[in-house]
């Protein structure tokens, strides 16, 4: 299926380039819908990645790329279930998630991330599994789960990890504030800067630059410059479960979602720098 349309996001195949846009309002929070379209993405790659050489994926939301995990309903799908049940059901979800981000990441073909605006949490974790990050100049970068009482749960600490140096990273982590695009450019996370409004036009250059190699080498190249951390993998989601089983957490959720009456997707969000 190389053509598709759904409730949060869609994709289209042409000229060996496939474009997949998360449209979801009112900032692509990545919830049970996105998430399960985001699979049956990963199920068709396999019917048409023989005859692809690039995939872009960007936001069609004013807002930005993504601004990470749907909180809201984290929190009312978490104190739906028993408390004995709530764990399982929580691990079911990060787990999808990371199958979908692994299937991203290990492509045989180049994957691009035109980021705008916000790309937070989960969103960022998302970019991250991508070859090569395009922003525009008005990008914004974040993982603010600490505020939370949690670790970015979809990937991003291991794939941050392999990417980044350390001083970078645990800063971003570990104060939960946000970066610019053009510190984020600076320190290796971005790979091209674009001029504002500009990532997906910038994308789609990059993209058709990748069709001009042999599929082999671009797909044995892309393995061996960019390994996939299974084992930390899996250790982030033993320990995001971890963290989301104590009282604090759900407290923490239950504040963000009483406190956010304007029913704003930014409440949370950090600071700058």
């Amino acid at each position: 299926m190389k053509n598709f349309s759904g409730k949060a996001l869609r994709w289209e195949w042409r000229d060996g380039v496939v474009e997949l846009t998360l449209d979801r309002e009112p900032a692509n929070e990545i919830g049970t819908s996105l998430l399960g379209e985001l699979e049956q993405f990963v199920t068709a790659m396999k019917s048409f990645e023989a005859e692809t050489a690039a995939c872009i994926i960007h936001s069609a939301q004013k807002r930005g790329f993504s601004a990470g995990a749907d909180l809201r309903e984290l929190y009312h799908g978490a104190v739906a279930l028993p408390e004995k049940e709530r764990n399982a059901g929580v691990r079911d979800f990060v787990e999808r998630c990371h199958a979908v981000a692994n299937a991203i990441d290990a492509a045989p073909f180049v994957t691009i991330a035109a980021v705008h605006g916000v790309c937070f949490g989960g969103g960022l974790e998302l970019a991250l599994t991508c070859d090569i990050i395009i922003a525009d100049k008005m990008a914004r970068f974040a993982f603010p789960e600490l505020r939370l009482g949690l670790i970015p749960g979809f990937g991003g600490i291991p794939r941050l990890k392999r990417d980044l140096g350390n001083g970078f990273v645990r800063d971003f982590l570990l104060t939960g504030r946000s970066v610019n695009a053009a510190r984020a450019h600076a320190v290796g996370l971005v790979a091209q800067l674009a001029g504002e409004g500009e990532a997906l036009k910038v994308a789609r250059a990059t993209a058709a630059q990748t069709t001009k190699f042999d599929a082999t080498t671009r797909r044995e190249a892309k393995k061996f410059i960019k390994p996939i951390p299974h084992d930390q993998l899996r250790a982030e989601i033993e320990l995001f479960c971890e963290l989301f089983s104590r009282p604090t957490v759900l407290a923490a959720l239950k504040d963000f979602v009483e406190r956010d009456k304007a029913n704003d997707p930014m409440a949370y969000l950090p600071k700058s720098f």
